[in-house]
């Protein structure tokens, strides 16, 4: 690894001024605590920014899909239908409430749930008589997924959607904000995400009851008493009045941070002359199995759907080996690590996961296929041009030398 020059990592913090008056006025009033004026705040912050009447300010985005399955009164023995292709902490909760997930592949426009394998689903789990109690959609890597077609089907069946918008602070769909769709909705403010607290994470609803209700679950479901007394089971899920601040701060430049990511998305677009991958392109990529010298060819990207607006909180491409002359994007991992700059694959489906391989899945081959030939290149909102260059240097040179014999 050439350690002469700084590390160029994929999706650092970024912070932007402001963070530390809030901090510092949480300091000054000894308010350090899990509750206070910065949670407040942040909770308002929220939700004026994707219009939900309701916000509890969490610990992480895995304790807020958590509450919204208690929410959806998930228990012991039910099924929640979840989108393969994401991280793992979006399927995560549905096992802490002793639930069995039932994994939808993606369709290959916006890589997110497939709405015609979701029904599908449904309708094969009732003939089994087991009728879903949830569904999680997310929108992976800031690209919103058809949430209209699966609001549809899940309205249709009267089954409950949680959305997971923890990649996706700050996209849209014909303006109306991620974070704003569903019976309930997650952010995350992970260390790599598009604004960050640390870590933390939200909850968000147009009904206040259920926020009201998940802020007390938050609390370890401590009763109204002058003792501690708790008649329900709770968790220690809120977010600390600091960490908060830190949020409050970060909501100030989050506009300016999606700016920057879709400008990172079009800087690599032009330098590594992308093409906008189509629907009918994903399946006729395969690895190739001839001699032959790297192109600046067959690199994609994927296309925004009319109407959709992505934060590109990471910008992904895929890498077509057929067209390379044999390079994958494996070649292209290894090639910027060694240059000291971080670079990973897409996720891999949950349904490829060891702690998940015995589970129901309704699969077309999408994940799998994205897997196989996706990329992350760095995308901080605090990249440099010079760091940009940086990165698609190795990846010309990487086209142009690698060869198969």
């Amino acid at each position: 690894m050439d350690y002469s020059a700084n590390r160029i990592y994929l999706s650092p913090p970024h912070m932007g001024g402001q963070e530390e008056h809030y901090i510092r006025d949480a300091f000054n009033k000894n308010w350090i605590a899990p509750m206070g004026e910065n949670v407040d705040g942040f909770e308002q912050d929220l939700q004026e920014y994707t219009n939900r009447n309701e916000a509890a300010a969490v610990s992480s985005g895995t304790a807020a899909i958590h509450l919204a399955l208690i929410l959806c009164d998930v228990g012991l023995g039910d099924e929640v239908i979840c989108q393969s292709f994401t991280f793992t902490a979006s399927a995560n909760p549905i096992r802490y409430q002793g639930a069995t997930p039932i994994f939808i592949d993606s369709e290959p426009v916006t890589w997110n749930m497939d709405p015609q394998l979701l029904e599908k689903a449904i309708l094969d789990r009732m003939e089994k008589g087991v009728k879903p109690k949830a569904i999680i959609l997310v929108h992976l890597y800031g690209m919103p997924a058809k949430v209209d077609r699966i609001l549809a089907v899940a309205g249709k069946y009267d089954i409950p959607v949680i959305e997971d918008a923890a990649e996706a602070m700050g996209s849209a769909v014909e303006h109306y904000k991620c974070g704003g769709f569903g019976l309930l909705s997650i952010f995350s403010f992970n260390g790599n995400k598009i604004i960050t607290t640390s870590g933390g994470g939200a909850l968000l609803s147009d009904d206040r009851r259920l926020i009201r209700k998940g802020r007390f679950l938050a609390t370890q479901a401590r009763d109204e008493a002058p003792h501690y007394q708790h008649s329900q089971l709770g968790y220690n899920y809120r977010m600390s009045n600091i960490v908060a601040g830190i949020g409050r701060g970060q909501m100030q430049v989050l506009d300016e941070h999606v700016k920057a990511r879709r400008a990172n998305h079009a800087f690599y677009f032009e330098q590594l002359e992308g093409v906008w991958l189509e629907e009918e392109t994903l399946q006729t990529m395969q690895t190739p199995a001839f001699t032959g010298a790297g192109t600046s060819k067959g690199i994609y990207f994927l296309r925004e759907p009319a109407g959709y607006f992505s934060n590109r909180w990471l910008t992904t491409i895929l890498v077509n080996p057929e067209e390379t002359g044999g390079v994958t994007a494996t070649d292209i991992r290894l090639a910027l690590e060694e240059k000291n700059i971080e670079s990973r694959p897409l996720w891999k489906p949950m349904h490829l996961q060891p702690l998940y391989r015995s589970c129901k899945h309704y699969e077309n081959g999408v994940s799998e296929k994205l897997f196989e030939l996706g990329l992350c290149l760095p995308s901080g909102s605090n990249l440099s041009n010079r760091e940009r260059l940086r990165v698609v240097s190795v990846i010309r040179k990487t086209l142009r030398d690698v060869h198969y014999e």
